[in-house]
């Protein structure tokens, strides 16, 4: 039991499992507009979440603790490393134009991490309300607009009501992280639990999902996408409604980010069937 705790913790902490997640929207998004299978393109995405999430998440520390990092993470700095290697193979099978489409997204990325204002001090990670927005902007430019100008050279309108649609996903995918973390933030990071409430964090996730259910209707999609997304809103409600501060370690980093999985995996099964 022990063995394969040490292989969950390495699994969320190197950040496969939230890239599994990222992937997960993106055959999500295929679902949608009928696209062909882009394994460049996905594998590009998938490697590149890994090696971002790790160098945001771990960047700061091995700064500091450079001579004294404990060796998982010193694992994990190697497993980023070849990952990186991966994603700048993968970038150079695409097209220049489709890199210049998900630019915008890794530079937010990039800024997520890196002090950039305030004397070079603060990065957008430490500015509570921007947060959020950033990382339902990167992941639903990634997850959306990025694949489908691949696929079409263009944007169009129905792509740009699925982007909306995944940033408010995303968003309320994030409330629940966002309620964990309300015993580790500082309390001047004003992040929207600390800023409203936690009843309040859990109705703004509600109302969000409840627009993306509405935007749902107009994509003119089958009953596979529309019955799919219908169980997918009640889980995330779900879980949004029984999250709280005291959760589970596994609560959010594992079974909320595992949601996107569950919906490309029921939307594979209705397919089939």
């Amino acid at each position: 039991m022990n063995i394969i705790k040490k292989i969950i913790d390495f699994y969320l902490n190197a950040s496969i499992h939230v890239a599994f997640a990222v992937y997960a929207f993106l055959r999500i998004t295929e679902f949608y507009f009928n696209f062909s299978y882009q394994k460049n393109l996905y594998y590009f995405i998938f490697f590149g979440t890994i090696t971002g999430y790790n160098f945001v998440k771990y960047a700061g520390v091995a700064k500091l603790h450079h001579r004294s990092l404990a060796n998982n993470l010193k694992i994990i700095q190697i497993f980023s490393f070849f990952c990186f290697i991966a994603m700048c193979y993968y970038a150079f099978l695409l097209p220049l134009q489709t890199l210049y489409v998900g630019f915008p997204f890794a530079l937010l990325t990039v800024l997520y991490a890196v002090p950039f204002f305030g004397g070079f001090e603060k990065n957008l990670r430490m500015i509570g309300f921007l947060k959020i927005m950033v990382v339902g902007l990167v992941w639903a430019g990634f997850t959306v607009l990025v694949p489908y100008y691949h696929e079409a050279n263009a944007i169009s309108y129905p792509a740009f009501l699925l982007f909306i649609q995944r940033f408010f996903i995303v968003v309320a995918l994030i409330l629940p992280f966002e309620i964990r973390d309300l015993q580790f933030d500082s309390i001047s990071l004003q992040t929207i639990p600390r800023k409203i409430g936690i009843p309040q964090t859990k109705r703004l996730g509600l109302i969000l999902m409840i627009i993306s259910l509405l935007i749902s209707y107009p994509l003119d999609t089958n009953f596979e996408m529309k019955d799919t997304f219908m169980i997918f809103f009640f889980l995330v409600v779900i879980f949004l409604m029984r999250a709280k501060v005291s959760q589970s370690s596994y609560y959010s980093a594992l079974w909320v980010e595992s949601l996107p999985i569950f919906w490309w995996l029921l939307l594979l099964g209705f397919h089939n069937f």
